[in-house]
């Protein structure tokens, strides 16, 4: 499972058939919702075309979205500006909850500046 990234079912699906042709996306959904369950999963954010995605990092973390491409990756800048957040904030609130960054990857950026 380490090496689909944040995938969605159909990803899942398309990569795991392979290996396993006769597999289904009903045996996928049903596999990732019972690891989801369990805590061996964890929802990412949704794809552009709101597709549920799933995470092995099931760890509290933040991800930076490609507005163009969809490429999904952690980040950990959240981690810095967290502090700045509760500060502006004030009251003594703390922040929970994770944070989607979006913006253009390196190589959309590129592409966008040529």
């Amino acid at each position: 499972m380490d090496n689909i990234g944040h995938s969605t079912n159909i990803e899942i699906l398309e990569h795991l058939q392979q290996t396993y042709p006769s597999l289904t996306a009903t045996t996928v959904h049903r596999i990732t919702t019972r690891l989801i369950k369990r805590g061996m999963l964890a929802a990412a954010p949704v794809s552009k075309s709101n597709a549920m995605r799933f995470d092995v990092n099931t760890n509290p973390h933040d991800h930076f979205q490609c507005s163009n491409c969809d490429m999904l990756r952690d980040t950990t800048i959240a981690d810095k500006i967290r502090p700045i957040l509760e500060t502006s904030i004030g009251d003594g609130c703390q922040i929970s909850g994770n944070l989607v960054i979006t913006g253009l990857c390196k190589k959309c950026n590129k592409e966008n500046h040529k």
